[in-house]
């Protein structure tokens, strides 16, 4: 097993900086997600962490050992790519055991991982196919066993699942999550899709354009983003995001002018007095509700999914904007103008710098 650090990492081609000063540590056996839109250069940090790209400036650890200039075969990681990458001529029994056999490991050792990771990952069956004859969740299953089969100190999985059909992206999400419970090894993982990334991760990394956002937990990113762009982008459906103005301060409550006139207080960190200030409140449409006497802020209903166990509205309002309201119940709306409550204490609000302000 291997932590991995990272000391001010960064990465440019020629003139143009794409990894911007990367402070990170991975403990032995967490399971780390890189996450963020595409271009945001999560997928270039973990071929740097591989030895597949250069790294231009600061220091990359493995086991507190200083790897800049160490070659990719001399790391003891193992990567699983986008595309599966599997060598077409040869059976799942040899291309599970090629990299083995390039090591010169002996035949009766080779023979042995195969068959064993071929029952850990329920392909033993199909170990004498060719690619070909295999669906997309098998052809992954193999791709994976192939770097299980070298145990190496990390694994680097770089969209792993983009590929495969929404059902089976589910599936293999669970059996992901399960095969690092039993190897309790290290495990980096990249994507662009945020269900993966909180439903996986021990810790996720949030980034954009070369630049860490924030490091935490899933439920600590989503309880508590440190600033707007976090906030919009772990969640489905997004945070709904209000703009308004502070008009005072008292016993850590903020009070806020929305674009409408209407006043709502939310709670804030101490030291936060900036009357006259511009901000934004955000809430989450899991967390919006439907005024029961009728009073708050209006919106007009454009569309409704019934999704059978909740009911995802999609509203307007004159003065707030686009809003989104998620329901955990079958709910008729039998009205195209709807009034709207904002819990108090789920409210986020982000200064002008879009920075986190409110504590939730």
């Amino acid at each position: 097993m291997s932590d991995v650090e990272l000391k001010q990492v960064a990465k440019a081609y020629g003139p143009v900086q794409v990894i911007h000063g990367i402070d990170l540590k991975i403990e032995d056996g967490e399971f780390v997600v890189f996450v963020g839109p595409s271009g945001c250069g999560k997928s270039t940090l973990l071929r740097m962490i591989a030895g597949l790209e250069t790294v231009s400036g600061g220091d990359l650890l493995l086991d507190g050992v200083r790897v800049n200039d160490t070659s990719a075969a001399d790391r003891g990681l193992a990567m699983v790519f986008q595309s599966y990458a599997l060598y077409p001529h040869m059976s799942v029994r040899q291309n599970l055991a090629f990299g083995l056999e390039n090591s010169n490991m002996p035949k009766a050792e080779i023979a042995l991982r195969v068959e064993e990771v071929g029952k850990m990952l329920q392909i033993d069956h199909l170990l004498e196919r060719k690619p070909r004859q295999l669906s997309g969740g098998q052809r992954q299953r193999v791709a994976i066993g192939r770097a299980i089969v070298r145990r190496p100190g990390v694994f680097l999985l770089d969209e792993p699942l983009s590929n495969l059909d929404a059902e089976l992206r589910v599936v293999m999400r669970t059996e992901l999550a399960a095969l690092h419970k039993r190897l309790k090894a290290t495990m980096i993982y990249v994507t662009h899709d945020q269900v993966e990334a909180m439903t996986l991760a021990d810790k996720i990394v949030v980034l954009r354009a070369g630049k860490v956002e924030q490091i935490g937990r899933p439920l600590d990113l989503y309880n508590r983003p440190a600033n707007k762009f976090v906030a919009g982008f772990i969640g489905s459906p997004k945070m709904n995001f209000l703009d308004g103005t502070v008009i005072g301060q008292s016993n850590g409550h903020v009070s806020i002018r929305l674009a409408d006139g209407a006043v709502i207080e939310a709670p804030v960190d101490p030291g936060y007095a900036q009357a006259g200030a511009a901000v934004t409140v955000g809430i989450r449409p899991q967390h919006v509700q439907l005024s029961e006497d009728g009073s708050g802020p209006k919106a007009t209903v454009r569309h409704i999914e019934h999704l059978g166990n909740e009911t995802v509205i999609y509203a307007r309002s004159e003065s707030l904007g686009e809003l989104i309201l998620t329901l955990p119940e079958q709910v008729e709306i039998t009205s195209e103008e709807i009034a709207l409550s904002l819990p108090l204490k789920h409210l986020h609000v982000f200064d002008a710098d879009e920075q986190a302000v409110a504590r939730v």
